[in-house]
C-alpha cells in the first residue's frame, strides 16, 4: 500500500479515487490508534496486573483524554501511565494529521491548479 500524492503538474484525482485515498489514510490512522491502545492494555497488565477489561478501560480513557480510572499501586505502573499519557497526546496529533493530509493536499493542489490557469 503506497501512500503518495500526485505531483504539482499532474491533474487532480477524480472523486472516486480521492475517496479511496481518504479511506486508506483513515485506516492508517485507525491502525495507529489501535496499536497504541494495545500497547496501553499490555502495559497496564504488565505493570499493574490489571485484568483485560480494566486495562482496556484505563488505556481507552487515557487515549480519550479523560484520565486514569483505577488507582495505580506500583511505581512502575505510575511511570508507565505518565509516559503513556504523553504518548497518547502525540498519537492524537499524528493520527489527526494523517487523516487530514489527503484533504489538505487536495485543497492545496486545487488551489495551485486554479492559480496556474491561463486567463
Amino acid at each position: 500500500m503506497v501512500l503518495k500524492f500526485e505531483k504539482r503538474h499532474e491533474s487532480i484525482l477524480p472523486r472516486s479515487k480521492f475517496f479511496l485515498r481518504l479511506v486508506k489514510f483513515a485506516l492508517l490512522s485507525i491502525g495507529l490508534i489501535a496499536v497504541s491502545l494495545i500497547i496501553g492494555i499490555l502495559g497496564y497488565q504488565l505493570f499493574e496486573g490489571m485484568s483485560w477489561v480494566d486495562a482496556f478501560l484505563n488505556a481507552a480513557m487515557l487515549m480519550g483524554g479523560m484520565g486514569q480510572v483505577t488507582v495505580l499501586h506500583t511505581d512502575a505502573g505510575k511511570l508507565f501511565a505518565g509516559v503513556y499519557a504523553l504518548y497518547c497526546g502525540f498519537v492524537l496529533i499524528v493520527s489527526v494529521a494523517v487523516f487530514l493530509a489527503p484533504i489538505f493536499h487536495r485543497f492545496l493542489h486545487r488551489f495551485h491548479l486554479e492559480g496556474a490557469m491561463p486567463k
